[in-house]
């Protein structure tokens, strides 16, 4: 199935506003999550309409993954499908959650999310180890056009030890980076990393 006629999990954008707009990131432990994906809004419509219509907002699992006081850090390479973040640095792993992860089960709406942001790890990293995982807010950039049509979900892995290795091929210099020395790259980091790195104290607080 070509990207733009793949159906993605979108929601009015009218609605985030309703709960409270923002711009960089909203603290949140799954409450404003869970009301987005209650609210009986949230739906599948073809991506290549999502891209271009800022009314919808395309609804991102962004897991960050810790192993002590180190980010898993990777560059998006020349084979990245969304060629707007090619050849930027990144601390998340995730993507769209596609009508495809339905499945013949009836499942609900947290439950399609969450089969997508397995997903979506799953087919751009192996992780090779116990995690513990937690929502840690919403990522929302209105200052570009890539982040206009997209909200990001910030989900934490606290891994027990360093074992991730990469499967997708657009993937490229996957190591483990202390936040120091991601600010030092953060001209080169795609905005929501940029984003991620400007607010990791208040991220990061009760996963130490």
């Amino acid at each position: 199935m070509k990207a733009s006629h793949e159906r993605v999990l979108c929601f009015p954008g009218s609605l985030l506003d309703e709960l409270g707009g923002f711009q960089g990131f909203r603290h949140d432990d799954g409450t404003l999550l869970e009301r987005i994906l209650a609210s009986g809004q949230a739906r599948f419509i073809e991506r290549g309409r999502a891209e271009e219509d800022p009314s919808f907002k395309q609804l991102i699992p962004y897991v960050v993954m810790i192993w002590k006081d180190k980010l898993l850090f990777y560059v998006r390479g020349k084979k990245t499908e969304e060629g707007r973040l090619r050849s930027l640095g990144s601390v998340g792993i995730g993507g769209h959650v596609s009508v495809t992860d339905q499945t013949l089960f009836d499942r609900s709406i947290r439950e399609i999310f969450a089969a997508g942001l397995r997903r979506e790890v799953t087919e751009e990293v192996e992780v090779q180890t116990e995690f513990a995982e937690r929502v840690a807010g919403l990522i929302n950039d209105d200052s570009n056009p890539v982040g206009r049509v997209h909200l990001g979900v910030l989900i934490l892995w606290k891994l027990a030890e360093p074992r991730v290795i990469k499967r997708e091929r657009s993937i490229t210099s996957l190591e483990f980076l202390t936040i120091e020395e991601l600010r030092k790259r953060k001209n080169k980091l795609e905005t929501w990393s940029q984003i991620v790195v400007d607010h990791w104290e208040e991220m990061n607080v009760g996963l130490r």
